[in-house]
């Protein structure tokens, strides 16, 4: 089984920050996440990334029994008045 960490949106998708998938590619795992969930997941993942050991990669990487796969959805940040308020 893969370890899915589930972070921010996807997190709150599917109310917990871990789930487990039995899957020998990242395709498999997000396709397995994408029955699950929805097409909410679908939406957040298509601007999100996969991460495993630290690297970005791609749906056709391979992922092994104990291995632990993030998943990142897109974060947006405020901005800073630098000029102050008026």
């Amino acid at each position: 089984m893969i370890r899915v960490r589930l972070f921010a949106a996807v997190r709150e998708l599917a109310g917990s920050s871990e789930v487990e998938v039995d899957a020998s590619t990242v395709g498999q795992v997000l396709d397995q996440l994408s029955f699950r969930l929805g097409p909410e997941f679908d939406r957040i993942m298509s601007a999100g990334a996969v991460v495993i050991d630290g690297e970005r990669v791609g749906r056709d990487h391979p992922v092994t029994s104990g291995q632990e796969v993030a998943l990142l959805p897109p974060v947006s940040g405020g901005s800073i008045d630098e000029g102050g308020s008026s």
